[in-house]
């Protein structure tokens, strides 16, 4: 089992990736990368959970995995691949769904983060649950059948761990439970994304404050235009003259944000032929380290190995 700082985030392939993602888990994970040991998969099993087309969810999976090597993911610093090409994440899954009483949803989620190993795993506020049950899970089953599993940690990012909905800024931004005005795509046009900002809810009041429990949308902006721009969101709204200001300072914010991402995108898209090696070569390199922690749990539990 590894001694060092191990990393480790899932993406579920449904949806497209935008503001929340890279501001929460993929700027984080790509400034990690070269200070720990970092372990990036796309989850498709979990995709899986949910009615889908088979054709969009191998779309949706290739260009999720195109945007993030856009966006810094350096395959050489990062193991990155598809979960379902690493058939260690499905093993285990079934051996933990037979020794433990827990779901199956979750269950495949713990599956994915102590397959590797990994000491950390960076969430927000919305997903810490999961990872406490993942180090139920492991906790429970050291016990039962002696020290298999890391029982792992989680970490959130102090600023930018969440990005709420533009258009309702009570809940959180998400891949596929935003409307189309609440999220900012990672791909959408500058245009669009001016006009989503423009047209994020905002108060009634005359000031710029940040207060997330009184004036939620107000403060979503400031904690975007912090994320973009480094510094807290109450330190960016000093100075600030009303909401035309507020709106500007943050769509310049994310658009300078974004615009390398898409200039990268654009060049990785003409060659998919290059992001499939480079999963390929990824899912080989996960299997050589993962065969060791499905045999460490199936001699745990007595099954011939």
């Amino acid at each position: 089992m590894t001694t060092t700082v191990r990393r480790l985030t899932g993406l579920k392939p449904s949806g497209e990736l935008h503001l929340g993602n890279l501001l929460g888990a993929i700027q984080p994970m790509v400034r990690d990368q070269y200070t720990s040991d970092s372990v990036l998969f796309l989850a498709d099993l979990h995709a899986l959970t949910v009615a889908h087309r088979s054709r969009s969810l191998r779309e949706t999976t290739l260009r999720q995995a195109t945007v993030l090597l856009a966006a810094g993911l350096d395959p050489d610093r990062t193991l990155f691949y598809v979960q379902s090409q690493v058939p260690d994440h499905a093993e285990l899954h079934y051996l933990l769904h037979r020794t433990t009483v827990y779901a199956e949803a979750p269950v495949l989620q713990a599956a994915g983060i102590l397959l590797h190993d990994a000491t950390e795993v960076p969430a927000g506020a919305d997903q810490r649950e999961h990872v406490a049950l993942t180090r139920e899970i492991a906790t429970r089953f050291n016990q039962r059948y002696g020290a298999t599993f890391v029982v792992p940690d989680v970490v959130t990012p102090p600023v930018g761990a969440r990005v709420n909905d533009l258009a309702n800024p009570t809940v959180k931004m998400g891949k596929t439970t935003s409307s189309a005005s609440g999220a900012i795509g990672l791909l959408d046009p500058p245009s669009l994304v001016v006009h989503k900002i423009n047209r994020a809810v905002t108060d009634s009041e005359t000031t710029i404050g940040y207060d997330p429990a009184l004036r939620p949308g107000v403060s979503n902006l400031l904690e975007i235009l912090a994320a973009c721009v480094g510094g807290s969101p109450a330190t960016v709204a000093t100075g600030l003259r009303g909401y035309g200001e507020l709106r500007r300072a943050t769509a310049e914010a994310v658009l300078g944000l974004l615009r390398p991402v898409q200039a990268a995108y654009g060049t990785l898209a003409r060659d998919p032929g290059y992001v499939r090696r480079l999963l390929a070569e990824g899912a080989e390199q996960a299997r050589a380290r993962t065969a060791d922690t499905v045999f460490r749990a199936k001699r745990a539990i007595g099954v011939l190995t």
